[in-house]
């Protein structure tokens, strides 16, 4: 037998979009109404392009959480925000939108994937969430 394969062991480009393809094919997130007019952060001029960007969203909270327990809106807004420019200004960093973030974390926690960890705040990986991430962690490798 081989070693067994976590998440830390893929690369996070190829597990996300994996597990945003399991999510959209396990059908069991539903999608907000606002999900074709929002915009993810402040600093951006226009919505995603991507008509499964909410899934991608969902598919990297979960990959981060799992790395990091006990991350909360917060931390996530921070991890997907990005630099605002301007045309005169030098830019500066601007958090994401804190409705997205709280929007997935929500969502992974009523499917099962997510729960909130009342010892340290936020939220963390169920049993159940992380055998289905290491499990296509797993099939990423093979």
């Amino acid at each position: 037998m081989g070693k067994a394969v976590v998440v830390k062991d893929v690369n996070a480009q190829e597990l996300v979009k994996a597990y945003s393809v399991h999510l959209k094919k396990q059908g069991k997130i539903v999608l907000p109404k606002w999900v074709d007019v929002v915009k993810t952060a402040n600093f951006k001029e226009m919505p995603p392009q991507n008509k499964d960007w909410y899934y991608l969203r969902c598919a990297a909270v979960a990959r981060y959480v799992y790395l990091r327990p006990g991350t909360g809106v917060g931390a996530l807004c921070k991890r997907f925000g990005g630099k605002h420019t301007s045309k005169v200004k030098r830019g500066h960093f601007q958090k994401a939108s804190h409705g997205v973030c709280r929007s997935a974390l929500q969502a992974l926690e009523k499917i099962g994937v997510l729960e909130q960890d009342e010892d340290n705040g936020g939220r963390r990986v169920t049993a159940d969430g992380q055998k289905d991430l290491d499990r296509i962690a797993g099939s990423l490798v093979n």
